[in-house]
């Protein structure tokens, strides 16, 4: 079989190509397509007292645009994706029609430069969201994927004056990648995009870094948090279910950053539980990676996921699983059936991500009820065997996922 050309692709990500699961995403993309043979160019937005640190891409293959300063090409904070982002971020359901206005024209300036200069095979975005639909509007001759997250969808929920401007060039894109089969179900009823067009590749985890490691033996049972401190995550309520417990064989390293109230709501609960708590911040996958494999138990209570990397480093380190009963944990999980998973109902929603006020103390006592079986079992038994994992684990490394993207590559250019 003749060997294909390689591909000159552009990865384009409206926020900062770190700290958030997309970060991770466009990272593992750039490494694996690099692997492939394939030449990169990056565009993504950052906040002007970031300075850009990436092992994945040299630096004269980046345009980096600036938001806040005096000199940055946006004078505003970084707008996220997410309405609480683990830096300081504005919110796009805040953003007047004049730094609307502003945001598209600065993307779409630094994108037709980059592709003038580059000529891109194929251009891949992430979020179907604002620059995903302006790069279409703007490149129609040049192919398009685009990698959806799930915090798209919550912003299309949420900003319903901003659809108008979305859906006819996000039905225009030669192809969509979706994290799992729910997902494809939702962009199809949300942006109305042609089934044949939506990929379900799923997302990986970095299987060289997440790996299992011998455990301590408790006492104590250490359990880990990694994620946004923000009540979309569940984060209070998880650490009210702690303060229920009666049993005090636990520590929990809480991972991660967030802003504003939500922020300093987690932080004020976790220091409520005294030395039985560490609070780490931000850290890197490498520092991620280490406490998981000290860790005995991984905690994921969120209200909204598309499909949670956290889960699969934490049980490819050997962890045993709580977490909400979300499409895309089932995704993830399938039918597996093991004693160091369990999964909680959670909460009837309003808003997307947020929790019916008459559903949280049953989720709460819910969370604390699986958290007192999961730590007795893990007082009795520190490791879990993970060979009913490992066919599963493997169909989601970033090697196996990247294969999959490569054949939509070739099928739209």
């Amino acid at each position: 079989m003749a060997t294909q050309r390689p591909l000159k692709i552009l990865h384009l990500l409206s926020q900062r190509p770190d700290s958030t699961g997309s970060g991770i995403y466009i990272q593992a993309m750039l490494r694996e397509a690099d692997k492939k043979g394939h030449c990169n160019y990056l565009i993504a937005g950052i906040q002007n007292d970031w300075a850009p640190s990436l092992d994945c891409i040299d630096e004269d293959r980046c345009r980096f645009l600036q938001f806040g300063g005096s000199d940055g090409d946006i004078g505003y904070t970084i707008v996220g994706m997410s309405d609480v982002m683990p830096y300081d971020s504005n919110r796009f359901c805040d953003l007047s029609p004049e730094q609307i206005t502003q945001y598209e024209a600065t993307f779409g300036r630094v994108i037709e430069d980059v592709a003038e200069r580059f000529k891109p095979d194929i251009i891949h975005s992430h979020h179907l969201w604002l620059v995903t639909s302006l790069t279409r509007r703007l490149l129609p001759h040049i192919p398009i994927v685009t990698s959806c997250h799930g915090s798209d969808l919550r912003q299309f929920q949420n900003c319903a004056h901003l659809r108008k401007k979305l859906v006819e060039n996000c039905r225009r894109l030669n192809a969509v990648l979706a994290l799992s089969e729910a997902q494809k179900q939702s962009i199809i009823e949300l942006y109305g995009i042609d089934a044949r067009k939506i990929h379900v590749v799923g997302a990986g985890y970095n299987d060289s870094c997440f790996s299992p490691a011998p455990k301590t033996t408790p006492p104590p049972v250490r359990i880990v948090y990694a994620g946004k401190l923000s009540r979309a995550k569940g984060v209070p309520w998880m650490l009210r279910a702690l303060a229920r417990l009666k049993t005090k064989n636990w520590h929990l390293d809480l991972v991660g950053s967030g802003s504003g109230v939500e922020k300093k709501e987690c932080l004020a609960l976790a220091k409520t539980l005294g030395d039985g708590v560490t609070v780490h911040g931000m850290v890197d996958q490498a520092r991620l990676a280490e406490l998981m494999k000290n860790a005995h138990l991984f905690v994921l209570p969120s209200f909204f996921e598309g499909l949670p990397l956290v889960v699969l480093e934490a049980l490819a380190c050997g962890c045993r699983l709580i977490s909400t009963r979300l499409p895309g944990v089932d995704e993830i999980l399938g039918d597996l059936q093991a004693d160091f998973i369990e999964l909680v109902e959670p909460p009837g929603l309003v808003d997307v991500d947020k929790p019916v006020k008459a559903d949280e103390k049953s989720f709460q006592k819910a969370l604390a009820n699986a958290l007192e079986r999961q730590i007795d079992a893990a007082m009795n038994r520190a490791e879990i065997d993970l060979s009913p994992l490992v066919d599963r684990m493997d169909a989601f490394s970033w090697k196996g996922v990247f294969e999959k993207i490569d054949v939509v590559y070739r099928i739209v250019t």
